[in-house]
């Protein structure tokens, strides 16, 4: 059946499609934390809403820069995943969960390593329930990536991205521009303030290759990048680290069903994200829409209670009409995919 969307009039400013849904009431999730201790001394916490049924598919929340199990989205499709009583955990970045984590490094867009090891994880625990992700924004990045390099290794079953940077240079050019200066700002200020802390460690200053004034004086993921992210994991400066870490070049190796999904609106994004169709793995069903903003995607109901295209459609994907089982059998037959309107194409 076709996949539309089509925000309503009071909806169409990719703005208010990124905006509003943040300042929308979303009911806290009730979540249990689990703890994994990671082999290099640091940790992940994974929050977990319902534990799993022997056999019944299990869905990792994969959140964005920043973000928790409390961003807007994760509590949306956490309450989704609730009403269809499927056990969901959200996989968090290290230092993202509430609590600092231990090293100088963090997370960044391209570490799959994380997540390895937290789905290896719960495949150990619970070999016999198939695991679903989606990850949203650097998630998705991150969720491409890992796609891509495991292939057929990867433990995902299927797996959905949502409004992913995949070519993280040209995602850093765009919000240093226009209105999208307001978003940089607002997320480049929260890093500051992670690294701030670290310094303020001595056991950890020794180790940051900056100092706090230096700190001060970063305004843009350029120089945040540069400085920060890729000398603290291992990259040969900000230019190798958005090559290496970019999820678009991995899309053409995935194995696994994977849908992806992103707005030609969105404030974050330029048209340098849309894979060609000549990128597109066989395993990959890929969502353009001309509105939906950033990890927006309202598609009806009013300003004060604004209903959701994502969740419905994240969740159509990942439990549809599929054996899980079979379900990286063979790919996508793209003669099948429905193209639905001018507003959405599945290529």
């Amino acid at each position: 059946m076709p996949n539309t969307f089509m925000p309503p009039w009071w909806a169409k400013s990719p703005h208010i499609q990124t905006i509003l849904p943040v300042f929308t009431k979303v009911a806290k999730p009730k979540l249990q934390r689990q703890r994994v201790e990671l082999p290099d001394g640091d940790f992940v916490d994974l929050d977990w809403q319902d534990m799993p049924q022997a056999g019944k598919p299990i869905v990792i929340i994969i959140h964005g820069l920043e973000g928790s199990a409390q961003s807007h989205y994760a509590r949306r499709i956490l309450q989704a995943c609730k009403a269809q009583q499927l056990a969901a955990v959200v996989h968090h970045h290290r230092s993202c969960s509430g609590e600092a984590n231990r090293l100088a490094r963090s997370y960044h867009s391209g570490d799959t390593d994380d997540l390895q090891f937290s789905l290896s994880t719960l495949k150990s625990a619970y070999p016999q329930s198939p695991l679903l992700a989606v990850g949203y924004s650097l998630g998705g990045n991150v969720l491409t990536k890992y796609q891509g390099e495991y292939q057929d290794d990867s433990l995902l079953a299927r797996a959905v991205v949502v409004s992913a940077p995949l070519q993280l240079s040209a995602c850093a050019k765009r919000l240093e521009n226009g209105f999208s200066k307001i978003y940089q700002s607002h997320l480049i200020k929260q890093l500051r303030q992670k690294i701030s802390h670290k310094l303020s460690d001595p056991d950890l200053a020794i180790s940051m290759p900056l100092s706090q004034l230096e700190v001060e004086r970063l305004n843009t993921f350029y120089e945040f990048d540069d400085k920060v992210t890729a000398p603290l994991h291992g990259f040969d400066g900000v230019d190798d680290y958005y090559t290496r870490a970019s999820g678009l070049p991995f899309v053409s190796r995935i194995t696994k069903p994977t849908l992806i999904i992103h707005a030609k609106d969105d404030p974050f994004m330029t048209d340098e994200v849309i894979p060609h169709s000549s990128q597109l793995s066989g395993y990959v069903e890929y969502e353009l829409h001309a509105y939906g903003g950033h990890v927006g995607f309202i598609d009806g109901g009013t300003p004060w209670k604004p209903h959701f295209y994502l969740e419905s459609r994240v969740l159509q994907f990942l439990m549809g009409e599929y054996n899980l089982e079979q379900s990286s059998a063979s790919p996508i037959n793209r003669d099948a995919v429905a193209q639905g309107n001018t507003d959405a194409h599945s290529l």
